[in-house]
């Protein structure tokens, strides 16, 4: 690894919780730090099934992290491209203090409730299924990420994961000021100049500069600017950084508190995780910092506010556009795919049929009204002849019908299909099918008299072998 900085070390001399010896000597060390995330809608009883992930998968040992209901260390880092349950959604591969978010939300927000959830700076999704996994079935979480060349990726993880009450969006956030007072939260974990992630990225130590970190400062702000007429009273913003500078962390604390007069939430932390609370110079906004030498995990911050009484503006509904319901005929053909089907809507766009919580039909408008949608909620596929043909997303959905004809293969078999190399199971069966691997589907084949047809998508399948 090379040399930190001299700059940065120096900068942070004085902050609380920061030692010098000991945090240059687990930079030093080269230990990585590897974490995932279990999906609780896919892998409902994974706190049992831990035994069997050991031995039947990657033969490691789990360990869990504190803060987060539904996290695990693990003590090696697994090939997970060559694991299926990694393509089928099962777990998210995050890292560690990233994931005392779930911790944040919960000290800030009443879950119970129906709300509405933007994570702005959202790719590749790591926050975006995390905050999918507190929220209520009819609560909206919009996961939008401003970098065109970055939504594909957060689409991808966002369709593994399996929710139909997610819209992905990909706009600046001057954007949402058309959504006024839209938000109950607002998650901005923002660019930054990375110094949180040394240990992982031995490249950002190089980049790193003084000069590179005024300059996100100041983006900081500006992103903070433009999004937070967007959040209701009463509303909450989460603000988190992977850099252990100052002006990215508690300055911005403060000039939120100090010149957008919100209020600085204080959390409950256990002394034993080894967070350490902090507060700016001038405002004593609350910040939490996770430095490597005390806590297992990566260099990360994190605040949350609240926003102060404004004027609240009432939104009128707006009907969909380019949009048409399904005939009574349609919702026939696809009943037997879905489970609880009045409790969603069905929408024609084009060719494709989209399924949304019935709840959220008004929130669709609105946002289709305000912003570029890139996906929303579940496609489920098309119909020709009478016939669904269904599409990936339904196959990743928590819509889908638990009593589908399924073929469930072993993990040679299943990392042929997500290759989309031929596979030849043995069935009974014709038509379409689901590829279940450990009982969570893969996807779709198609089998026909002599041959069994991959439906897997190409953009998303395993090229090593």
């Amino acid at each position: 690894m090379n040399d930190l900085p001299i700059s940065l070390l120096n900068s942070l001399e004085n902050l609380q919780g920061f030692n010098k010896e000991a945090f240059q000597s687990v930079h030093q060390s080269g230990e990585q730090v590897t974490s995932i995330r279990f999906n609780n809608t896919k892998i409902p009883n994974y706190k049992f099934q831990i035994a069997d992930l050991e031995t039947g998968i990657w033969d490691l040992e789990f360990s869990k992290i504190p803060w987060n209901s539904h996290g695990y260390y693990l003590s090696q880092r697994p090939s997970f491209t060559l694991d299926p349950l990694f393509h089928a959604g099962a777990y998210y591969v995050q890292e560690a203090s990233s994931m005392f978010l779930e911790e944040v939300i919960k000290q800030t927000v009443d879950l119970s409730a129906s709300i509405k959830v933007l994570d702005l700076c959202a790719a590749p999704g790591g926050k975006s299924t995390l905050i999918h996994s507190l929220i209520s079935k009819d609560s909206l979480l919009v996961s939008n990420e401003v970098i065109k060349t970055r939504v594909n990726i957060l689409s991808e993880n966002m369709t593994k994961w399996g929710a139909a009450n997610v819209i992905v969006t990909n706009n600046d956030p001057k954007d949402f000021q058309r959504l006024e007072s839209f938000f109950d939260i607002i998650v901005v974990d923002a660019p930054c100049s990375g110094s949180g992630l040394f240990r992982k990225d031995n490249d950002a130590i190089t980049e790193w500069s003084e000069e590179n970190v005024n300059l996100c400062s100041q983006r900081q702000q500006r992103i903070l600017a433009d999004i937070l007429p967007a959040l209701k009273e009463n509303g909450v913003l989460i603000y988190s950084t992977c850099s252990y500078s100052k002006a990215e962390d508690e300055d911005i604390a403060n000039w939120l508190t100090k010149e957008q007069k919100l209020i600085s939430c204080k959390l409950s932390i256990n002394n034993e995780w080894g967070i350490v609370e902090t507060q700016s110079a001038e405002t004593n906004a609350y910040g939490y910092r996770f430095y490597p030498d005390k806590v297992k995990g990566e260099g990360f911050f994190i605040a949350a506010f609240k926003k102060q009484s404004t004027e609240n503006h009432l939104r009128q509904i707006k009907n969909l556009k380019n949009q048409a319901k399904l005939s009574a005929k349609e919702i026939d053909t696809i009943k037997p795919y879905i489970q609880n089907v009045d409790d969603y809507i069905f929408i024609k766009q084009y060719e494709d049929i989209l399924a949304l919580p019935a709840s959220l039909e008004n929130d669709l408008g609105i946002i289709q009204s305000s912003l570029y949608i890139k996906k929303a909620g579940v496609k489920l596929g098309s119909i020709i002849r009478n016939e669904l043909i269904p599409d990936h997303e339904l196959a990743m959905s928590t819509l889908l019908n638990n009593d589908l004809p399924a073929i469930e293969v072993d993990k040679e078999t299943a990392l042929n299909y997500l290759r989309r190399s031929d596979i030849k199971p043995d069935v009974d069966h014709k038509g379409w099918l689901l590829i279940s691997y450990q009982q969570i589907p893969l996807g779709w084949v198609k089998a026909l008299p002599n041959r069994i047809n991959n439906y897997y998508p190409k953009e998303w399948r395993i090229l090593n072998k």
